[in-house]
């Protein structure tokens, strides 16, 4: 720990896309909150539980083989906003096929949440270009 919230949220959201490239669900949940919430097109998604989240991973997973997805590199990351108890997080991704080419990006806003000592994402929202064979 760096008492620093941004660096703090930054390390654990680098944590998270690390394990997301990886489709490792367990390194995924370790640095996130329940409930946890995400704005995708104009639907609000919940999940109370780990084990909620857990259990539209395996389409999640076949949706982005689907479109030639590979790993999802971030293109840029920044500190909107930050104090001890949450840090607002804006970021560029790039979804990049096996060639590393890039196919889709976009921006999102993530919000982490300092909740028992741990960083971790609570509230998640974005602005993919939903032509995006994955609509996600």
């Amino acid at each position: 720990m760096t008492n620093n919230p941004k660096e703090e949220a930054i390390a654990a959201f680098h944590r998270w896309n690390t394990a997301f490239n990886q489709r490792d669900e367990d390194g995924q949940l370790n640095s996130m909150h329940f409930p946890h919430f995400r704005i995708a097109k104009k639907e609000m998604a919940v999940w109370e539980t780990p084990d909620e989240w857990r259990a539209k991973e395996p389409q999640q997973t076949e949706r982005l083989k689907a479109e030639g997805w590979h790993h999802t590199t971030t293109v840029s990351i920044e500190a909107a906003q930050a104090n001890e108890e949450k840090v607002h997080l804006i970021i560029r991704q790039s979804r990049r096929n096996e060639n590393d080419t890039e196919y889709l990006s976009f921006e999102t806003l993530w919000i982490f949440t300092n909740e028992d000592g741990r960083w971790g994402a609570k509230f998640r929202s974005s602005f993919v270009n939903f032509n995006s064979p994955t609509n996600n």
